[in-house]
């Protein structure tokens, strides 16, 4: 909580969690050029959001598996809840309106969280994605197959890792 509210208050955060390989490398998997080429991904501020959301989600719903992670999935939280408060500043929101803004974001990542649960327990992610990845506007069925495939074969491999390999940033 400490870190959430330096991070609102502009109090300088350090990551003493371990977890910051680890979030620079779901960033970097949600940038990968494939999502937005293949998959037809916004390129929009939205679309780079919203895919560093369900590679975010893939991964805490790994790490929730194993109760020896539950700090680090906290962390891991509390990282993309500083990076959201940052990048709404970066782009210009002010302290009045930002408390609203990094509320919604977090409840967007909760419900990402859950949909995407149901869609890997039900054996598809298409609905989900269709919902929260495209927002709604179908991107084709090659595109939608593409990302529904190659993120359930990235939590199919992440079930496969030990959760300490994870935390420290190197995915499947």
């Amino acid at each position: 909580m400490k870190r959430f509210l330096g991070g609102i208050f502009g109090g300088a955060t350090t990551d003493d969690s371990g977890v910051a390989a680890l979030y620079a490398a779901i960033v970097a998997r949600g940038r990968e050029p494939h999502w937005y080429l293949a998959g037809a991904v916004p390129d929009t501020m939205d679309g780079r959001f919203d895919m560093i959301a369900a590679i975010l989600s893939l991964v805490l719903l790994r790490l929730e598996a194993d109760p020896a992670a539950a700090p680090a999935s906290v962390a891991l939280t509390e990282t993309f809840i500083e990076d959201m408060d940052a990048q709404l500043r970066q782009s210009g929101i002010g302290d009045v309106g930002l408390g609203k803004y990094v509320g919604q974001m977090v409840s967007m990542l909760g419900g990402r969280l859950g949909a995407y649960r149901e869609g890997l327990a039900a054996g598809d992610l298409r609905t989900p994605l269709l919902r929260n990845l495209y927002r709604g506007v179908d991107p084709g069925a090659a595109a939608l197959r593409h990302v529904a495939e190659a993120l359930s074969d990235f939590a199919a491999r992440l079930a496969e890792q030990p959760s300490p390999v994870i935390i420290a940033g190197m995915l499947a």
